[in-house]
C-alpha cells in the first residue's frame, strides 16, 4: 500500500502549432499533452528529481490513490491504486522524504496523454488510425520536453521496469547530460526474436477482430475480443506459470457477457479469460498496437543515432553515469540473458555498474510485488548518486 493518499494527474502541453512534436517517422502533431503525476517535493536546487517510466500497460499513476482522470474513458477501478505504490513513498525504494518522483503517461497512451483515443482538434473526432506510429525515442523526447516545462535540467536518476527500462536506457543515451543514475529493471537492450513473435501474435489478434475496422472503431465499438486475446497472449509471459496456477480460483467461472468465446473447462482457462476480459475495459486497442510496434522495433543504437553499442554507451561513460541493472531469474518476458547483454555493453564501454539477479517464483511480475528484493540496493545507489550531486 502507498502512504501518499490522494493524488491528481496533471497535464502539460509540449507541442503547439508554432512548435509541433515531430515523431521519428516524420509525422507531426500540432498539439500534444502529456499526463503526469509527481510524488515528494522538488528541492531548492532541483537536484533530487527521479523520472520513472511505466511498463507496457501502466500509466502515470504510480503511487497513491487517484479516483478519476477526466481525459480518459479507460480509468477503471483497477487503475485507482498506483501501480508502484510498494516502491514509492516515505522510506521506500523511491523515498518521497528525499526525492521528487515524476511519472508520465507515454505519448500515444490512453490515460490522458495525447494518443489515438484523444480528440483531433482539426476534426473533432478521435485520431484513431491517423495517430502517428511511435518509437521508444519518441516517448523519451516527449518526456524530456515535459522536464523542460517543469524546469528540471538534470535528473538524479531515471528508472524503468520492463518496457519502461527500454525508455530509461534510451533516455540515458540520448540525453546523457540530463541524468546521473540509470536503473533498468527486468528489461532488455534490443528486442529478441521471441518477443517479436509474441508481439506479432498480439497485433494480429487485434487487427483480425472484425470490430477493429482498421483502427476506426470509436463510434462503433472497440475490438474487445481481439484486445482480450492479445492480453492473454502477453499475460503468460508476465506471470510465472506456477503463479498463474496458484492465483487461479479453483472454481470455473465464465459469465454470460459480451464475449462468445470458447467455454472454459478448468480454473486456469477461467483465470486467463478473466484477465483478458477485464483488460478490455481499461485499455485502448490502438494504443496497444502502437506500444507493441515500438517495442518490436526497438534498437537503442539506431534510435540513439549511434554507430554501434560502444559509441552509444560511451556516452554514459563520458557523462559519469552509474547503472543498477536488475534481472529476475524466472522471468519469461525479458529473459536474464537480455540484461546480461546490456551489462556486456556497459563493461565493454567502461561504464560503472552493479548487476544483480533477483531470485523469485513470481516471474516478471516480481518487480511489482516484491519490494524487499530491490529496495535496499536502490536506496544505496540513490544515496550515492545524491552524494555525487552535492
Amino acid at each position: 500500500m502507498s502512504d501518499l493518499g490522494k493524488i491528481e494527474t496533471q497535464f502539460v502541453t509540449i507541442a503547439t502549432p508554432d512548435a509541433p512534436f515531430v515523431f521519428r517517422s516524420g509525422e507531426r502533431l500540432d498539439h500534444v499533452e502529456i499526463a503526469y503525476e509527481t510524488y515528494g517535493e522538488l528541492n531548492a536546487d532541483r537536484s533530487n528529481a527521479i523520472l520513472l517510466f511505466h511498463a507496457f500497460s501502466g500509466s502515470q499513476h504510480a503511487a497513491g490513490v487517484n479516483p478519476s482522470v477526466s481525459r480518459t474513458p479507460f480509468w477503471t477501478q483497477e487503475c485507482v491504486t498506483g501501480w508502484w505504490g510498494l516502491f514509492i513513498g516515505p522510506g521506500k525504494a523511491l523515498d518521497t522524504d528525499r526525492y521528487h518522483v515524476i511519472c508520465a503517461n507515454y505519448v500515444g497512451g490512453c490515460y490522458g496523454s495525447t494518443g489515438p483515443s484523444s480528440l483531433n482538434p482539426s476534426t473533432g473526432k478521435c485520431y484513431g488510425a491517423s495517430f502517428p506510429h511511435i518509437t521508444v525515442s519518441d516517448i523519451v523526447r516527449s518526456q524530456a520536453l515535459l522536464l523542460d516545462r517543469l524546469g528540471i535540467e538534470r535528473l538524479l536518476a531515471v528508472v524503468g521496469p520492463s518496457t519502461g527500462g527500454l525508455s530509461a536506457v534510451t533516455f540515458a543515451t540520448i540525453h546523457p547530460e540530463r541524468v546521473r543514475l540509470v536503473i533498468p529493471i527486468a528489461t532488455g537492450v534490443k528486442t529478441t526474436v521471441l518477443n517479436r513473435i509474441i508481439l506479432l501474435e498480439q497485433i494480429l489478434a487485434i487487427e483480425n477482430d472484425p470490430k477493429f475496422r482498421a483502427g476506426e472503431y470509436y463510434e462503433t465499438g472497440a475490438p474487445e475480443t481481439g484486445l482480450g486475446l492479445a492480453r492473454m497472449i502477453s499475460h503468460k509471459t508476465f506471470v510465472h506459470l506456477d503463479a498463474i496456477e496458484n492465483r487461479a480460483s479453483k472454481d470455473v467461472v465464465q459469465a454470460e457477457d459480451r464475449f462468445s468465446w470458447y467455454q472454459a473447462h478448468d480454473h486456469v482457462e477461467s483465470y486467463m479469460l478473466h484477465q483478458g476480459k477485464k483488460f478490455t475495459d481499461r485499455f485502448d486497442a490502438n494504443t496497444y498496437l502502437r506500444i507493441c510496434e515500438a517495442w518490436s522495433r526497438y534498437d537503442p543504437v539506431n534510435e540513439g543515432g549511434a554507430e554501434d553499442p560502444l559509441e552509444l554507451f560511451g556516452r554514459s561513460r563520458e557523462a559519469g553515469h552509474q547503472y543498477l541493472v536488475f534481472s529476475i531469474d524466472e522471468d519469461y518476458c525479458f529473459y536474464p540473458e537480455e540484461q546480461a547483454a546490456l551489462v556486456d555493453y556497459l563493461k565493454r564501454a567502461g561504464v560503472p555498474h552493479l548487476y544483480l539477479t533477483v531470485h523469485s517464483e513470481k516471474g516478471h511480475d516480481s518487480f511489482l510485488l516484491e519490494p524487499e528484493l530491490y529496495t535496499p540496493h536502490i536506496q544505496v545507489m540513490l544515496r550515492n548518486a545524491s552524494g555525487m550531486a552535492d
